[in-house]
């Protein structure tokens, strides 16, 4: 184990950590009381920039970037890695179905992996474009 490496994943992670904080409240600011609450909108939210920020990350570090091995792991292990909720989206879709909204679940579950493979699309179609 790097310990250099280690700090540039820890660093990364207080980073992710922070915005996704700062992400899931202002969304829960926005839903509570209203027809929205109920339903894990800053979890969709927060792992749809996740995967567009991993796809822009990617696709410039493929074409035109070299991050060092530090640096990539602390956007790409740290950063996104405590950014990205999957195991909250795991958590939220169990209890939409343990309450018995399996129609918001499937939504949430289907809208959830297509909406963030368009985003990781999008990211990497961004990346080329800018770069033609």
């Amino acid at each position: 184990m790097n310990p250099q490496l280690l700090a540039f994943i820890a660093v990364g992670g207080a980073i992710g950590a922070v915005g996704r904080f700062a992400v899931m409240s202002v969304v829960g600011h926005f839903t509570h009381g209203s027809a929205l609450a109920g339903f894990p909108w800053a979890t969709l939210i927060v792992n749809v920039l996740g995967a567009l920020i991993l796809g822009l990350v990617l696709e410039l570090s493929a074409l035109v970037w070299s991050p060092s091995p530090e640096v990539r792991a602390l956007i790409v292990v740290g950063g996104l890695g405590a950014f990205t909720t999957f195991s909250t989206f795991t958590m939220d879709l169990y209890f939409l179905f343990d309450r018995g909204q399996i129609v918001s679940a499937g939504l949430y579950a289907a809208g959830s992996v297509v909406v963030c493979l368009a985003a990781f699309w999008a990211g990497i179609s961004m990346i080329r474009l800018a770069l033609s």
